[in-house]
C-alpha cells in the first residue's frame, strides 16, 4: 500500500528459568494497554504478530525524533513556547490517567515528535513496556524505570499509583527549563538517595531567567503530600495563564538553551 509503520520487536523469554527476553504476561500487558489507547499525543497501535522468537508490535511511525533533540537545535525558546509542548505531554497523560493507566517510564527518550517539520510539532508518548492499569484496592509495588526520573515511592518500594507519572513530568520540566537534572548524582545510589530525600534546588546559575510561575509548577510536582494531579497541572497558571500578566511573564522568560544543549 505504500503506507509506512514502525515495528517494535520484543524478544520472548523462552523458559521460566531464563533471564533473557520478556515474559509473555508483560508483553500481553503492553499490548492490552496499547489496544485501549487512542489519543493524538500517544503512539497509535495497529497490529501484533508473533513468530518463534519475537512478538512484533506494529505501531504508528513517529519519525520526528526526540523532543529534546528538536529543542536543542533552536536559537532561543521562551517559556510560552515550551509550555506548548509540556501541555501536549500533559494531555496525553491526562488521557491515560482518566483510564487509570500509569505510564511509569516518562523520560525524554519516550517523548517523540510525529513530524518536526511543521510549525508546532505534535508530541507522541511512546514505549508502554512498563505501563500498568492501576486497579482499585489492589496494591502494586515495583522497582523499575530510569533512576533519574523515578518517583520516591519507586525508590522506597512503596505502593504505586498515577502520581509517579506526575513526578516524572516535574523532572522533565526541570531539565527542559535549565539543562540541569534535579536529582542526578555521581552514582546511581547518589541519585536514588537524592530522590528519596527530595533533595533538589533551583540553582541560580541555571534558573536565572526562569519565571516564578514555572518554578511553582515544578515545585508542586516534585512533592509527596500535595502533588498536582494531571487535571491540576493542566489548569496551573504556567500552562493556562489566568490573566495577561501571567501570559506576559511566560513570553518574556526564556529557557537556558546553552546549558540544555550540553545535556
Amino acid at each position: 500500500t505504500g503506507l509506512e509503520f514502525a515495528a517494535k520487536f520484543i524478544k520472548k523469554r523462552q523458559s521460566r528459568s531464563s533471564r533473557r527476553g520478556v515474559r509473555r504476561e508483560e508483553i500481553e500487558r503492553e499490548v492490552n494497554i496499547l489496544q485501549q489507547t487512542q489519543h493524538a499525543n500517544i503512539v497509535t497501535f495497529h497490529d501484533v504478530y508473533e513468530n518463534l522468537t519475537d512478538v512484533v508490535l506494529v505501531l504508528e511511525l513517529v519519525s520526528g525524533g526526540e523532543l529534546f533533540d528538536f529543542l536543542a537545535q533552536k536559537e532561543s525558546l521562551s517559556e510560552e513556547e515550551a509550555t506548548q509542548f509540556i501541555k501536549q505531554i500533559l494531555e496525553g497523560v491526562h488521557y491515560l490517567h482518566s483510564r487509570k493507566i500509569a505510564h511509569f517510564d516518562l523520560k525524554p527518550e519516550n517523548i517523540m515528535l510525529l513530524d518536526k517539520n511543521v510549525p508546532l510539532p505534535r508530541i507522541k508518548l511512546i514505549d508502554f513496556g512498563l505501563a500498568h492499569k492501576i486497579e482499585a484496592g489492589a496494591e502494586f509495588k515495583n522497582i523499575f524505570g530510569t533512576p533519574e526520573f523515578v518517583a520516591p515511592e519507586i525508590v522506597n518500594y512503596e505502593p504505586l499509583g498515577l502520581e509517579a507519572d506526575m513526578w516524572s513530568i516535574g523532572v522533565i520540566t526541570y531539565i527542559l527549563l535549565s539543562g540541569a537534572s534535579p536529582f542526578l548524582g555521581e552514582t546511581k545510589q547518589d541519585t536514588l538517595a537524592n530522590i528519596s530525600a527530595m533533595n533538589y534546588e533551583f540553582d541560580e546559575e541555571f534558573f536565572c531567567r526562569t519565571s516564578e510561575l514555572a518554578k511553582s509548577f515544578i515545585r508542586q510536582l516534585l512533592e509527596r503530600d500535595k502533588m498536582l494531579t494531571i487535571q491540576d497541572a493542566l489548569n496551573h497558571p504556567w500552562i493556562k495563564p489566568l490573566n495577561p500578566c501571567q501570559a506576559l511573564v511566560r513570553r518574556l522568560s526564556v529557557i537556558n538553551l546553552e546549558n540544555f544543549r550540553r545535556q
